[in-house]
């Protein structure tokens, strides 16, 4: 498989704009030839007419190997697009030079340069243009051998409104399409660039979480051992209770512990697993009760028919957010899923509080925000997390209470279930 450089994808992809512009200008020629045989006798219709023809050849060939060679450096472009003013300039020389109303052709060679080669080359470009038509003037040509003056003048105003609506009409069509790809991958650039420096913070993140959670696993085994160790030299009833509250709570870290190690490794592994909805929302509802034992969440029985395509970080995202109604709204939260169309489904988290009031925006996690009970990285990871799977995630803040939206994409049936890799 041949690999291309980006330069050489911008060029391949310019190849139809360019053989366009020259298929366009030949095709001008070619009828201003013929229109002009019709009022007068060119004295070198054969001639003009053959660099019409090469023109059109040279047009196809580059074509060709712009689409399967594009070249590696601008310079191949410049080249070319430096015969293009040749082969115009020598046109015009031989249909009346700078007299002629189609000179202004020597603009578009001129105007795609701007947009494809380096500033170095396109002002080579531009001089040699001006070098063209500065030889058009003083090694002047004539059209004819006649002298119909008359019919010379109305030919010349004629073809001065058509160059002039036609020369329009091609930089419209041609530069400015390739002005908007232009556009369109400097935005691509730009939103991998921002999704790279996202990445990158989420990576800080995970690797500070899994340096403090290698961290923590001695000094919870150095707890534990103690917590025997009291029991064993303090037989006491009241002091056996709360050290059975310690070990469970203990017992609880360590958990949550190795928890964090195996959704460290799925998420390097890029593992995903095809669920229908109904048991990925029990599993949810599962780690929910066990987190929040007496926590009062209404969850939605009506569940969609469908599948998803989920791992441990998505669970853990929509569990960070699930913490923060709860936080926000003690007293009542409600889970519900449904379909919003057909290929994508959405999960909602509603709640009676206001915490995020004053920081939510638009599309919430974008940053990270201060929270007073938390390090105010939740929100931001889930909303990375869920990103990542290809889906959104978006509130709603009003005077009933603060509305999360996780928006995510169907998984397809035929797709391999049980961790299969994207």
């Amino acid at each position: 498989m041949k690999w291309l450089t980006h330069s050489q994808t911008g060029f391949q992809q310019a190849a139809r704009y360019l053989l366009a512009m020259r298929l366009a200008v030949v095709g001008l020629q070619l009828t201003a030839l013929a229109v002009a045989e019709t009022v007068v006798t060119l004295a070198h219709r054969a001639e003009a007419l053959a660099i019409c023809l090469l023109y059109g050849v040279l047009a196809t060939l580059g074509w060709l190997w712009f689409t399967r060679r594009p070249p590696r450096s601008p310079a191949s472009v410049s080249v070319g697009l430096a015969l293009d003013l040749a082969l115009i300039g020598a046109w015009l020389f031989l249909t009346g030079g700078y007299t002629n109303p189609l000179v202004s052709l020597l603009l578009l060679p001129i105007a795609v340069a701007i947009i494809l080669v380096p500033l170095s080359q396109s002002i080579a470009l531009t001089l040699s243009g001006i070098a063209i038509y500065t030889a058009l003037v003083v090694w002047h040509s004539p059209l004819t051998h006649d002298h119909n003056h008359a019919n010379l003048a109305q030919l010349h105003l004629v073809g001065m409104w058509a160059t002039f609506a036609i020369t329009a009409v091609i930089l419209l069509l041609v530069v400015g399409a390739l002005a908007r790809r232009l556009r369109q991958q400097q935005e691509q650039l730009s939103s991998i660039r921002e999704t790279r420096l996202r990445d990158e913070q989420i990576i800080a993140l995970g690797l500070s979480a899994a340096a403090v959670a290698h961290r923590l696993g001695t000094p919870l085994n150095t707890m534990t051992l103690l917590v025997d160790e009291i029991r064993s030299a303090f037989p006491d009833p009241d002091l056996a209770e709360d050290l059975d509250m310690m070990e469970r709570q203990l017992a609880l870290c360590s958990k949550h512990l190795q928890q964090l190690s195996n959704a460290a490794i799925q998420a390097k592994t890029a593992q995903l697993e095809n669920l229908p909805v109904q048991e990925w929302v029990a599993r949810l509802r599962e780690s929910a009760t066990l987190l929040w034992p007496a926590a009062p969440i209404d969850w939605s029985t009506e569940l969609p028919d469908c599948q998803v395509a989920v791992d441990a970080t998505l669970d853990q995202a929509i569990l960070n957010l699930l913490a923060n109604a709860l936080t926000a709204s003690p007293t009542w939260v409600a889970v519900s899923v449904h379909r919003a169309t057909s290929s994508r489904i959405e999960m909602v988290v509603e709640d009676h509080g206001d915490g995020l009031e004053d920081t939510l925006q638009e599309t919430p996690g974008e940053q990270i925000v201060g929270s007073e009970s938390g390090l105010g990285v939740g929100l931001f990871l889930s909303n990375a997390t869920i990103q990542r799977l290809g889906g959104t995630l978006k509130a709603r803040v009003d005077q009933d209470g603060t509305t999360m939206i996780i928006d995510l994409p169907e998984a397809r049936a035929d797709k391999t279930n049980a961790g299969g890799s994207r």
